[in-house]
């Protein structure tokens, strides 16, 4: 089973590429290496500066001075502990440790499990992998496996259950002969019965003896728990059905099996049962066949993550530090163009290291999506995504991004970042909606810890902001905001128009043009997005800087809210976002600013002046609206337009010219007619 034809020409620590280049990446090595550690070290003391009470609590419900492995009675008497026998058989002479130390060691402990797994993993890469990869994927494999939220929730917890993902990829990659391979598995099967999905993996891949090894061990460890603990294992394997009857609240959202799921949707007694029987059944045969066909293909890493994942989906529960499994998906291939091929290993990554919530909008039509992120992860990597073959020529070299030709800049320097070059092609919906969401999350996420992650934090240095922009305008006699706001009350048709549009426009408008452009322009897709996004990261540094009250969160000078009225600052509401968002962040305005980016779009691109000339009246109703509404200062909209300005500054002095590599993209893909089309207009 030692898969030795899958191990590139460079191990894990292999030797570095010669040249220029090789440098390169030896500095790469050495950077990825120091951030693997750094993450290891920081892990570890996220865990050891826990307060006793809230740290391995799982493991001090097992083994603490109360645990259930001191109880003499059954294990299985209460919803603590849902093993198995043998793996309670296992853990039962750590019952004897000192907390303390064993707090230690069982954190240290499952760092170097996971830098293990990590090595083991990147030396099973499918091949052909270029020498980068063979040299960087270990690095790269340790720094995600720290990141991820099974190994996070494992750490804290005090679980085991990275062990039998271990104990599998050693059988698979790292010991040679069957029957050794057969052993380790057989031992993770007895500790986590739904690795027994391995066994047809195995037998249909032409490994007999192993699959033979895997269920001897099984029932001679099962057996050896049976004797020393008869009554436990009867209530385990016959009471509860092999565990499906154990844990509290399988219908909670960490339990991302399909069993959770279906509890979830309001679905109980014999009906989920069957159901559930009927889907896991219908998973298992079609992740199996995916699996041995990958196997065969020669990517065995990938076919044990598909078993894996299916071993998530059909298990009664599967809790957040046992879905590794779903990381493993990510040496999958997906897609015949080079563009596509980052889609795939993003969105595991994404969804394996992040919070739900910042992955799916906080709406309840979602909610199906946002509770079910993992399982519906591991169902797509079991069962739906065509992952290529090697045999197809995309595999090793997908079809090419088309790019256009550098335009030349007034300055010598620009672009300074050559590699960043003009992609002819529409970028990937799916990726690109996904990067969307999460960094549109966590600019959420940012301004709202730019005042200590509360509504009201910062209060007393946000006000003392706002009065110095007033008195700033003052001095520079603009201070219009008081007139201007108490003149729109006195209209209220007025008043309802600069309501509707503050409460309307703001995301409607850029998404619009972000999903035109998309669909019809895609090279200028690609420079609109990356100045919007330069624009947004410039103002949330000022969010996090200068926390500034607008005018209608100052109290003392008589402003009016016309939005949502008056307010009592020590317990606002404003409606559904009152806790989801940072009422301070005003300078820079990216209301305007947002509003600003969309004008400067259209009047650039819009072939026909009436476009124009309405693309730019977005801004000037925008900046009338959060001066009439209270919501904004004058500079607030000054502050919008210089980081505005700024990201389209940015994407010049990264990328080069926009307009004439557009020019550029366009000739390429027209040719001569079109260019003379042009000319005679």
């Amino acid at each position: 089973m030692a898969n030795v034809e899958q191990r590139g020409p460079g191990s894990a620590f292999g030797a570095r590429a010669p040249g220029t280049s090789g440098a390169r990446i030896g500095a790469a090595r050495v950077a990825l290496w120091l951030i693997a550690a750094v993450l290891a070290v920081r892990q570890a003391a996220v865990v050891l500066r826990t307060p006793r009470a809230e740290r391995l609590t799982d493991l001090e419900t097992w083994i603490g001075p109360n645990g259930v492995l001191h109880v003499k009675g059954s294990l299985y008497d209460t919803d603590k502990f849902t093993g198995t026998p043998f793996a309670g058989l296992v853990l039962k002479p750590f019952a004897s440790a000192a907390e303390q130390a064993l707090g230690w060691a069982w954190t240290f402990g499952t760092l170097g499990l996971v830098a293990v797994l990590g090595l083991v993993a990147a030396r099973a890469l499918p091949q052909p992998v270029s020498r980068r990869t063979s040299l960087l994927a270990a690095p790269v494999a340790i720094c995600l496996l720290m990141l991820s939220l099974p190994v996070r929730n494992t750490l804290h917890l005090g679980q085991t259950s990275i062990i039998p993902v271990l104990l599998v990829l050693l059988g698979c990659f790292a010991v040679r002969g069957e029957r050794a391979s057969g052993v380790l598995i057989g031992v993770a099967a007895a500790l986590q019965p739904t690795v027994l999905l391995f066994a047809p993996l195995l037998w249909f891949t032409g490994r007999r003896k192993a699959t033979a090894a895997l269920g001897a061990t099984f029932a001679a460890t099962t057996a050896v728990a049976w004797a020393a603990m008869p009554h436990d294992s009867w209530m385990y394997w016959v009471h509860h059905l092999a565990g499906t009857g154990l844990g509290a609240n399988p219908d909670a959202n960490a339990n991302q099996s399909l069993h959770g799921a279906l509890l979830r949707f309001g679905l109980t007694g014999p009906l989920e049962v069957a159901l559930f029987v009927t889907l896991s059944a219908a998973v298992v045969v079609l992740a199996l066949r995916r699996a041995v066909r990958y196997a065969r293909d020669g990517q065995l890493l990938l076919a044990v993550a598909i078993t894996g994942c299916a071993a998530i989906v059909v298990s009664p529960t599967a809790w957040q530090h046992q879905l590794l499994w779903v990381l493993f998906a990510v040496v999958g291939r997906v897609g015949k163009r080079a563009g596509d091929r980052y889609a795939w290993p993003v969105c595991v990554v994404l969804a394996i290291t992040l919070p739900a919530k910042m992955l799916v909008p906080n709406m309840a039509h979602a909610f199906v999506v946002r509770d079910n992120v993992l399982l519906l992860m591991a169902l797509a990597a079991a069962v739906l995504i065509p992952f290529v073959s090697r045999t197809a020529p995309e595999f090793a070299s997908p079809i090419p991004t088309d790019y256009a030709r550098p335009a030349p800049a007034r300055w010598s320097r620009v672009p300074l970042l050559p590699f960043w070059r003009r992609v002819l092609s529409r970028p990937n919906l799916v990726l690109e909606l996904i990067m969307i969401r999460v960094f549109y999350a966590a600019y959420q996420q940012v301004r709202l810890a730019a005042t200590g992650g509360t509504i009201s934090g910062g209060r007393e240095r946000a006000e003392r902001h706002g009065e110095q922009i007033h008195s700033i305008e003052s001095a520079l006699g603009i201070d219009v905001e008081h007139w201007i706001n108490h003149a729109v009350v006195k209209v209220s048709w007025l008043k309802e128009f600069f309501n509707f549009y503050y409460t309307s426009f703001h995301f409607v408008v850029p998404l619009t043009i972000l999903a035109v452009l998309y669909v019809r322009r895609p090279v200028d897709y690609r420079w609109a997005r990356s100045a919007l996004g330069f624009a947004t990261l410039l103002a949330l540094v000022g969010f996090w800087l200068y926390p500034l009250a607008p005018p209608r969160l100052m109290p003392e000078m008589g402003f009016i809210d016309t939005v949502h009225g008056v307010q009592d600052f020590s317990q606002p509401d404003y409606g559904t976002l009152t806790k989801l968002t940072n009422q301070y962040a005003a300078m820079p305005s990216l209301h305007f600013g947002w509003s600003l980016w969309c004008g400067l779009t259209i009047a650039i691109l819009a072939p026909k002046l009436w476009m124009k000339a309405l693309g730019l009246l977005h801004p000037l109703l925008t900046v009338a609206t959060i001066i009439a509404t209270g919501n904004h200062w004058v500079l607030d909209a000054v502050g919008g337009a210089a980081v505005v300005g700024a990201g389209f500054g940015l994407v010049y002095v990264f990328s080069g010219p926009r307009s004439l590599a557009a020019d550029t993209a366009l000739k390429q893909r027209t040719g001569p007619p079109a260019e003379a089309e042009r000319a005679t207009r």
